[in-house]
């Protein structure tokens, strides 16, 4: 015991001879048999034991990036089953009348501009993923007929999305599908989209070649770092909530929801939310309590040793969760929230992209800054994508109206929890003859 102390004590102060990792004896029994075959004392066998028990430490640590590096890995790609939705669906609206079928059908279009109607918002490349939004939404809604959808998609995706909804025809709710293609944006507008992509690019760019020069040992230090390097960090459909007010000029209140959310319970409540003369209503984390928002200060999110990021914002101060928010558009309208959003944008792209970690939240915090009116924690729970979702309790998960699937366990994927991931897959419809052929599983 005391020669194991001792080679601890001298380990830590860098004493002992401590032997290379390759002389080494690969396990205890063959450590056993080196010591009394050459007659060393108990000293020299405390050494080498203290060695075998770095070298697995080292060898765990090792494992654990790796593992980490291929968890974050597996969370980039598109699986083969919704490719293949994709593109069965894209055959489909080429081939079937029925799938070009206008929508919403001509008697319903002007519930697109009526105010009296519950409008949700979309921005999504995910087919399958809109289905499951939409259908958990009408599922749960004590008025469905109320409902409008708005979904906004890119032009690669807008054939599968228009061929699914018309096909799957909604029940009862109203549903557009739009391609960005068909949208006639002023030239002012234009050139601040554009812009607005390019600078997130450069950012997304900027995080991943930091990345790259960093030692392994440093570089995967941090495991949310790995999330900035998602296609998702510079996507325009991710980026675009930015502009829901121009995307939609003739509405006034929406619920925008993203498409790793699923709606549990009913929504039609927060229509009668006064804001107080906010722009958007959001909820803080709610998966820790009250009080609390582990991993959501802004800390978290924004680099504090710049000045520029010191002297405007508070270091602890907790943000709120986009996914699940209640914007009035008529409100927004009579902000600058926009242009400011674009002038932080310029004053990263001036400060080496030093200023915030990538990502659509960072600049919309600051852009939304006195606009926001805080929602009950019940109505949204987001972070049900990272291996930390397990701390969150049942009982919460039950009662929360939204739950969110942000970060890389994104619900379609197989590397989330099988317990936490059927609360979306209970919303697929498995009998579906293109789910069927493209061999999408729970």
């Amino acid at each position: 015991m005391l020669a194991l102390v001792e080679a601890t004590s001298d380990g830590e102060n860098g004493k002992g001879g401590i032997e290379s990792s390759t002389s080494l004896p690969s396990s205890f029994n063959d450590l056993v048999k080196d010591m009394t075959s050459s007659g060393q004392d108990i000293k020299a066998f405390a050494f080498k034991t203290k060695a075998m028990i770095v070298k697995m430490e080292k060898l765990v640590e090792s494992a654990r990036q790796r593992e980490s590096i291929f968890w974050h890995l597996a969370s980039h790609g598109v699986p083969k089953g919704i490719h293949c939705l994709s593109l069965k669906l894209a055959e489909e609206y080429a081939e079937n009348a029925a799938a070009r079928s206008r929508l919403p059908p001509p008697q319903y279009v002007s519930r697109l501009t009526d105010p009296s109607f519950h409008h949700v918002v979309l921005l999504t490349d995910n087919v399958l993923a809109a289905s499951v939004v939409v259908s958990s939404t009408i599922k749960n809604s004590s008025i469905p007929e109320r409902l409008v959808f708005h979904i906004v998609t890119d032009k690669k995706t807008y054939t599968a999305m228009h061929a699914w909804f018309a096909v799957n025809s909604v029940n009862l709710a109203v549903l557009e599908v739009r391609g960005l293609h068909q949208f006639d944006w002023s030239h002012e507008v234009n050139i601040g989209i554009k812009e607005m992509i390019e600078i997130h690019r450069l950012i997304c760019r900027h995080k991943f070649d930091r990345m790259k020069r960093e030692t392994l040992a440093n570089e995967y230090e941090n495991d949310k770092d790995l999330q900035y390097l998602r296609p998702s960090c510079a996507s325009l459909l991710n980026h675009l909530r930015i502009y829901i007010p121009e995307l939609f000029p003739d509405l006034n209140k929406i619920i925008f929801l993203d498409d790793d959310t699923v709606v549990q319970h009913d929504l039609s409540s927060l229509w009668e939310l006064d804001l107080n003369g906010k722009v958007v209503g959001a909820a803080f984390d709610s998966g820790c309590g009250d009080g609390c928002c582990p991993g959501r200060k802004y800390k978290d999110y924004f680099n504090f040793t710049s000045p520029v990021i010191s002297s405007n914002l508070d270091y602890d101060r907790c943000g709120w969760l986009y996914g699940m928010n209640v914007f009035d558009l008529q409100a927004w309208r009579k902000t600058n929230i926009t242009a400011t959003y674009h002038h932080w944008l310029k004053l990263s792209l001036n400060s080496g992209f030093e200023l915030w970690n990538p990502g659509a939240l960072p600049p919309s915090l600051i852009a939304f800054e006195g606009h926001v009116h805080w929602i009950e924690p019940s109505w949204h729970i987001a972070g049900l994508g990272y291996r930390s979702v397990m701390n969150v309790t049942e009982s919460i998960l039950e009662n929360v109206a939204v739950v969110h699937f942000s970060g890389p366990a994104k619900p379609w994927l197989e590397i989330g929890s099988p317990e936490i991931r059927s609360l979306w897959s209970r919303h697929v419809n498995f009998s579906n003859e293109y789910i069927r052929k493209c061999g999408i599983m729970g």
